[in-house]
């Protein structure tokens, strides 16, 4: 009778294994799958107990889901089994095809292993195929691939017995479907986590990105992005308010121009240098009115992503305030307090860049007698002037000129002039700077006028130093009115002022020297009263081969033979 029902148990077992496996499939998480797999034994195939033992990241078995009894549920659950422990027991146990069966009778080895399990005390049958509380019944789960995702064990069948072949087939059945199951939740849950993982990026790329608009759009100081390489290397991409609001040009105008298109031509290079490597620098950009400001650029290279288009991102900083407050300060150390004229520090730096080491010797002049006054001739670089130079002199008189193969007279060039004595430079494109031989067309040269006034002591004795300070100022502004704007007028201390002139022949110098002096004689209105000074001028040459120092002694020296050659009354007009 029990045979001839056998084909309707098989019915009726497969119709449940269907219904179970039916339901593996409505679990939406990992989670819930790993619970239906336990319950599904339970509901479907026969057995009390059923637990799901999961393989975590670090290869150990965790108990995943427990069904069936509470009690084993709380004994269990959360509990973990390490992978060694686990292999032991599939490895050690009799193949039930796929399955792993551990009778009692070997299974003692393993009670103090590293498995989670729960044995609930029950008769024992005395039958052959009767199940004893300490059996074992396991069925790997594997993956497509063949990884092992975890083991589903099962205890206690409803019948009393261990399972036969069909109860077998079908357990082997209901893993391989459930580690599809496990296989898909899995899928499904990395899915799910990349997916919320990636909205967490976009999120926080989006709050990235306003963070960075709102820093960009509202930064006190300007910023710019502009594009690196390709056909619009430079050309501006965003400007914000600040940087539009310092150059006076709004931002679509803005957006066709590159910085090398609003940098001062003289800053182009130092753009183009902290273009290519980065890093900061002080330049001028053109403001829409044709002015420049000061400014300091601090670049950064960015990219868009990790392969993208890279981007310099350019900080503005408007430094106009600080630079004007520099060059006010280099201004007063380069010039006088009192009346704004280059000083004399400022004065021996401008006459020394003229100056370089070209060799030359001193020759003697004309008719000159060893060991005679060199100061003696005509104060004006006329015939006969002689200007010292070392041991010896410079022959103005047409009868010597200066020794050197090939020096002519006027400038020459010598490339590869080195520094010396004269101070200058090794630019090789240097001008040498020659005294004029004679008065001719072509002999030209750099006069140095030195001018000491006459009559300014008196002034200052007898109406005070504010008075003094207020003629001083006059004659500066005077002595600036009466050269050339590319002449330097520079006070050397005192009431002593020196004028550089080039290009000058020696004609012109004492011409030139002339009118400041007729500049300077007449009356100074002081506090209502009028005052009046003179001036004694003596005009030397720079030359290639001397020092600032001799060049200005030389000057000096003229200025005291012009001013002994006149009376004392002749002299003073203040």
């Amino acid at each position: 009778m029990e045979t001839e029902s056998e084909p309707y148990v098989r019915l009726a077992s497969l119709r449940q294994l269907h219904r179970v496996v039916a339901q593996l499939n409505t679990a939406r998480s990992l989670a819930d799958t790993l619970q239906t797999v336990a319950d599904g034994v339970v509901e479907g195939l026969g057995f009390e107990i059923a637990s799901v033992n999961l393989v975590r990241a670090d290869g150990d078995l965790v108990v995943a889901a427990v069904a069936g009894s509470a009690a084993a549920e709380s004994m269990m659950a959360g509990r973990v089994g390490s992978r060694a422990s686990w292999e032991r027991r599939l490895a050690m146990g009799e193949q039930w095809g796929a399955l792993r069966f551990i009778p009692y009778t070997e299974g003692w080895v393993l009670d103090d292993d590293e498995v989670p399990e729960w044995h609930a005390p029950s008769p024992v049958r005395d039958t052959p195929d009767a199940w004893h509380p300490m059996d074992r019944l396991f069925a790997p789960l594997h993956a497509s691939d063949g990884e092992l995702l975890g083991v589903l064990s099962v205890d206690r069948p409803r019948n009393g017995r261990r399972p036969g072949a069909w109860g077998c087939e079908a357990l082997q059945m209901y893993a391989s479907q459930a580690a599809i199951a496990i296989s898909n939740a899995r899928l499904r849950s990395n899915m799910q986590r990349a997916l919320v993982r990636l909205e967490r990026e976009q999120q926080a790329l989006r709050a990235s990105e306003e963070s960075f608009r709102q820093a960009f759009e509202y930064a006190p100081s300007g910023m710019a992005v502009a594009e690196m390489g390709g056909d619009q290397q430079g050309r501006l991409l965003r400007i914000n308010d600040a940087l539009c609001r310092l150059l006076g040009r709004p931002a679509a105008a803005m957006r066709r121009y590159s910085f090398s298109d609003l940098v001062h031509p003289e800053d182009i290079r130092t753009l183009l240098r902290t273009s290519a490597e980065g890093g900061r620098a002080e330049l001028r950009l053109q403001r829409r009115d044709g002015s420049y400001v000061w400014v300091s650029l601090r670049n950064s290279v960015v990219a868009d992503t990790a392969d993208g288009p890279r981007y310099l991102l350019t900080h503005v900083e408007d430094i106009e305030e600080r630079k004007r407050h520099e060059l006010q300060l280099a201004h007063r150390a380069s010039h006088d307090s009192l009346t704004g004229l280059p000083n004399s520090a400022e004065l021996r730096a401008r006459l020394a860049g003229r100056l370089c080491s070209m060799p030359g010797r001193p020759v003697a002049q004309a008719g000159a007698v060893p060991g005679a006054d060199p100061t003696a001739g005509h104060a004006g670089g006329g015939p006969g002037y002689v200007y010292g130079h070392g041991d010896g002199f410079w022959d103005l008189d047409g009868l010597g000129g200066i020794s050197g193969a090939g020096e002519g007279p006027g400038t020459e060039t010598a490339p590869g002039s080195a520094a010396g004595p004269g101070g200058g430079s090794s630019d090789p494109h240097h001008v040498h700077a020659v005294p004029p031989k004679g008065d001719g067309p072509g002999e030209k040269g750099l006069a140095v006028l030195f001018c000491d006034l006459d009559g300014f002591k008196s002034i200052n004795d007898r109406y005070g130093h504010h008075c003094g300070d207020a003629v001083l100022i006059a004659v500066a502004r005077r002595l600036e009115a009466g050269v050339r704007d590319d002449d330097t007028v520079a006070r050397l201390g005192g009431d002593e002022f020196v004028v550089l002139a080039d290009g000058l022949g020696p004609a012109e110098a004492q011409d030139l020297a002339v009118r400041l002096r007729n500049a300077i004689i007449p009356p100074i209105q002081v506090d209502g009263r009028a005052v009046r000074v003179g001036a004694s001028f003596g005009i030397g040459w720079a030359g290639c081969g001397m020092t600032a120092e001799e060049v200005l002694q030389s000057a000096d020296q003229r200025m005291y033979v012009e001013k002994r050659s006149r009376s004392k009354g002749q002299r003073r007009a203040g």
